[in-house]
């Protein structure tokens, strides 16, 4: 079956999609080259846990992102290799190891930043009071939604019990 089939939804995705494929156009190459980086969402959740505290140990990073230590290790190793970040002992602890930006890391982070800064304050500053106020009410209702699908993923499942004879 086809979106265009399916009712609201197909309407919605059909939107999306045009919507992108009008768009990727128009954004300048440099940004479309570096939106985040070609990372996974892991890593630019860890990018942003940098950026807003500089250095972090594994724990938090695990942590932020919600995933086992294990995993949080093996990001954070391929990240290491992509020149993104570095790993330092602690001067007050020399069993902790700390995360932080590497310089090309911070550079390109920055560079990003910077970007997308440019975009959101020329988008911003062409809109009205109203036209603000109205996308922050869609911006909380979205956030709302997703609060919402979050409760429903992670509320406890019924354990069905299979009688054996």
């Amino acid at each position: 079956m086809e979106w265009k089939e399916q009712g609201a939804a197909g309407a919605v995705f059909d939107f999306i999609f045009e919507y992108v494929e009008e768009v990727k156009e128009l954004l300048s190459s440099d940004l479309w080259e570096n939106i985040f980086l070609n990372c996974s969402k892991n890593e630019v959740l860890i990018f942003w846990l940098l950026y807003r505290k500089r250095e972090v140990n594994m724990t938090e990073i695990a942590e932020y992102i919600h995933v086992p230590l294990n995993t949080a290790t093996g990001i954070v190793n391929r990240m290491e290799k992509g020149g993104f970040i570095v790993r330092t002992r602690s001067t007050e602890d020399k069993r902790v190891v700390l995360i932080g930006f590497s310089e090309k890391g911070m550079a390109q982070f920055e560079k990003l930043v910077r970007e997308l800064t440019r975009y959101g304050m020329k988008i911003f500053g062409s809109l009205t009071k109203e036209e603000m106020e109205l996308f922050y009410k869609v911006a909380a209702k979205v956030k709302d939604i997703l609060k919402e699908e979050r409760k429903a993923e992670e509320a406890p499942r019924k354990v069905r019990k299979i009688m054996i004879e």
